[in-house]
């Protein structure tokens, strides 16, 4: 097989190592992570998606899928990158409640789509994230507490198989497939469609407060007494921030999917910290959620680490306040639970996540700060290492970690055992494969 043969069974582009355009249609989102594939192919739709999947069947290769390279851990050495971000249709059928979402469709088309209906998927906090790569790794975000995983409600899956056979999955089709798609990474099939359940949300409530670093300690108290009592409806993340060239602070970012009364009886606490330098406390229209955290939409460098905490109680909060932020940028904890902790029974490969709580802590990658980030990091976890878990949700790995940190050892062992059986050639990489 040569770069002829390849360029030749595809309509999309086909990118080699020294063409022009190669460097950048090999980047990761994460600009840290290095991506040294063998070639990119951008495939024009599902049918060449097959192609691509037939010609690295036949050559003895690999191929790895990235609708826009979130999630990217870098061991993709000397495979084939396939880019499905032209297959970007999205089709709402509002009367059945269901998106049909292409590969390369992002958050925030379907938002906008379903948001003017009253409907949602269970999107996470950033718009510009691909709906599959997010959902073929289970998908945690707002909506999570009230309707659990973003895996779990798939309901039908396009996918070209690894003897490059397009086909489709759904729970009656292939139970087993359909269970390792929901939420066990993309080490089995391509997905070029997906086909979600959506969910009626007539207004969501959200925003963001800020406080100076001197109301840390209130802040996090009534974050404590808030997720406490907090109904599944609404979500709230802590932050303790500094940005760059910016003053250290703290925030609360929060979500409820109900009227603003309510939200506002609910968080009725916050009212008694004086001080708040903004708030962006309101209705928020479901194609703006993103503006809530307004995470960056551009690629950038940075090195991210997450973990699950078993329990946030005052010895936990002193020791996460007990040291500057710096040289991070955010250390934030995630309220979990509610439809998290219990999945129904046609749940995916993401299982139970019991853990209450969420630890990320982000930093800067450049070259001059990317040892004490991970140093930082590092510290953070061990102040709180009674509280680790060890789990990690699988769309927070990052590199370094494995998928088998993500997953009950019998969960792995079947993930495994579905590996083995539909992809014996090991055509298929996903970003953490379950065989790694």
């Amino acid at each position: 097989m040569t770069s002829n043969d390849l360029r030749g069974a595809l309509k999309g582009r086909v990118l080699l190592p020294g063409d022009d355009g190669f460097d950048q249609a090999a980047t990761a989102w994460n600009l840290t992570v290095g991506q040294p594939v063998a070639a990119v192919a951008e495939a024009a739709d599902a049918g060449d998606v097959a192609a691509l999947v037939r010609y690295t069947r036949r050559a003895g290769l690999t191929v790895t899928a990235q609708p826009s390279g979130h999630g990217a851990s870098g061991d993709v050495e000397g495979v084939i990158l396939l880019r499905t971000g032209r297959l970007n249709e999205v089709e709402v059928r509002a009367e059945e409640r269901v998106a049909r979402v292409g590969a390369g469709a992002k958050w925030g088309q379907v938002l906008a789509a379903a948001g003017p209906l009253g409907l949602a998927g269970l999107s996470g906090s950033a718009p510009g994230v691909s709906v599959t790569g997010y959902t073929l790794g289970g998908g945690i975000g707002w909506f999570s507490r009230a309707y659990g995983f973003a895996s779990d409600s798939v309901r039908a899956l396009d996918v070209v198989d690894a003897d490059g056979e397009p086909g489709r999955v759904t729970a009656e089709s292939d139970p087993d497939l359909f269970w390792a798609l929901r939420g066990g990474g993309g080490d089995f099939a391509v997905v070029t469609a997906v086909e979600l359940e959506l969910y009626p949300v007539p207004v969501l409530y959200g925003g963001r407060v800020i406080w100076p670093q001197h109301r840390t300690g209130e802040v996090y108290d009534a974050f404590l007494e808030i997720t406490a009592e907090a109904p599944r409806e609404l979500s709230v993340w802590i932050n303790r921030f500094q940005p760059p060239g910016a003053p250290p602070m703290v925030t609360l970012d929060l979500a409820y999917l109900g009227e603003a009364a309510r939200a506002e009886d609910l968080l009725a606490r916050l009212g008694k910290i004086e001080g708040a330098l903004s708030d962006s406390r309101g209705v928020v229209p479901l194609a703006e959620l993103g503006g809530i955290t307004a995470e960056p939409t551009d690629p950038a460098p940075s090195i991210a680490r997450a973990e699950l905490l078993t329990g946030l109680d005052a010895d936990a909060v002193e020791r996460l306040l007990a040291k500057p932020v710096e040289p991070l940028i955010n250390v934030q904890i995630r309220h979990l639970g509610g439809a998290l902790a219990e999945p129904g029974g046609g749940a995916g490969a993401s299982g139970a996540l019991t853990e209450p709580y969420l630890l990320g802590l982000l930093g800067l990658g450049l070259p001059h700060a990317a040892d004490a980030t991970r140093a930082k990091q590092a510290e953070v976890v061990a102040d709180l290492e009674s509280r680790v878990s060890g789990r990690k949700p699988y769309t927070m790995l990052s590199p370094g970690d494995t998928a088998a940190q993500s997953f009950s050892a019998g969960t792995l062992a079947r993930l495994r055992e579905i590996k083995r059986a539909r992809d014996p050639h090991h055509v298929f990489r996903a970003n953490y494969p379950v065989l790694g």
